[in-house]
C-alpha cells in the first residue's frame, strides 16, 4: 500500500513539474518586451529577443530592391502559447500592416511571406518587417529605428593637419547636430576640441570653416543650413576654446559638393560633414 501511495505521489510530482515547466515556457523570456509600436497577436509570448544600439536588416522596397536600413535594431520572436489554435500567416500579416496604417504608416512590400512596413513620426524613421512562420505558430517582428552611427572615432589635430597639407582641405566628422537644425550635440565636442587643438599648435593657420548637407531638401534651404552650422562650429571655437575670429570664416555650399553618391542612406551621412580649407 505505502509502494502504490509513493508510485502515486511521484507521477503526481512529475505531472506538476511538467505543467509548472509548460506554463514557465509560455512566459515572455526574461528580459524580453513589447516594442511600444504595437501590441502582439492574441495568446503570444516572447519566446526570444534582441536589442541592439546600432545594427543593420534586410529590407525591400517599393521596387522589390533589396535595401541596407541601419539604426536602434530591435527583434522579437513570439509564439503561439499552448493549446490556443494559431492564427493564419497571413492574418499576422495583415493584423501588423493594419496596425501601421492606423498610425500614419505605409506598407512598402509584400513578398514571399514577409510584410515591410515604414513609419515616420516625430522626426524619426522605423522601417518594420514581419515574417510569421510554422503555419502562424510563431512569427518575428524587426524594427530599425533609422539612424546614423554615433562616431566614437574622430580625427585628431595631426592627422587634420596632414589632410589640409597634402589635400588643401580636411573632412571632419563627428560633429552633430539636431535635426533639421544647427544646435551642436554634446557628443560632438571631441571633433572640436581637436579642431581647436589644431589651431592652438599652428599658430599661424587661418581656415574656412565649411557646412555641407546632403542633397535632401530644395538647395536653397540647404545652402542656408550648411552655412548655420558652419557658423555655429565657428562660434564654439570662439567662444569655448579662445580661438581669434579673425583666423576663421564660416561658409555653406550645401548638396554642392559631395563626396560620394546622395543615393544611398550611407552616402548621405557621408555628405553630411564640416571641413576645413587653408585661407
Amino acid at each position: 500500500m505505502k509502494k502504490r501511495n509513493s508510485k502515486k505521489l511521484v507521477v503526481l510530482v512529475f505531472v506538476f513539474l511538467l505543467t509548472t515547466s509548460i506554463a514557465f515556457a509560455q512566459e515572455d523570456r526574461e528580459g524580453c518586451k513589447d516594442h511600444p509600436m504595437f501590441t502582439r497577436m492574441p495568446n503570444f509570448y516572447i519566446g526570444n529577443c534582441k536589442e541592439k544600439d546600432f545594427d543593420k536588416a534586410e529590407f525591400v522596397d517599393e521596387k522589390d530592391k533589396d535595401i541596407k536600413v541601419e539604426g536602434k535594431f530591435y527583434w522579437t520572436e513570439y509564439e503561439i502559447k499552448k493549446g490556443i489554435k494559431a492564427p493564419s500567416e497571413l492574418q499576422i500579416l495583415r493584423n501588423y500592416e493594419n496596425a501601421i496604417k492606423k498610425i500614419g504608416g505605409v506598407v512598402v512590400n509584400e513578398s514571399g511571406g514577409l510584410a515591410y512596413l515604414k513609419l515616420i513620426k516625430a522626426g524619426k524613421t522605423y522601417w518594420v518587417i514581419v515574417f510569421p512562420r510554422g503555419n502562424g505558430t510563431y512569427y518575428e517582428l524587426t524594427i530599425v529605428e533609422k539612424a546614423e552611427m554615433a562616431q566614437e572615432v574622430v580625427a585628431d589635430a595631426k592627422s587634420l593637419m596632414s589632410d589640409i597639407q597634402t589635400r588643401g582641405h580636411a573632412s571632419v566628422y563627428g560633429i552633430h547636430f539636431d535635426f533639421d537644425k544647427a544646435n551642436i550635440k554634446p557628443e560632438s565636442e571631441p571633433a572640436i576640441k581637436e579642431i581647436a587643438k589644431l589651431l592652438q599648435e599652428n599658430k599661424g593657420l587661418k581656415l574656412y570653416v565649411i557646412g555641407h548637407t546632403d542633397n535632401v531638401g530644395t538647395i536653397d534651404y540647404n545652402m542656408k543650413l550648411s552655412k548655420l552650422r558652419a557658423d555655429a562650429v565657428m562660434k564654439e571655437l570662439v567662444t569655448k576654446y579662445k580661438i581669434s575670429s579673425e583666423r576663421l570664416k564660416a561658409f555653406g555650399v550645401g548638396s554642392l559638393a559631395p563626396v560620394t553618391s546622395n543615393k544611398t542612406d550611407d552616402g548621405r551621412a557621408q555628405n553630411r560633414r564640416v571641413e576645413l580649407v587653408e585661407q
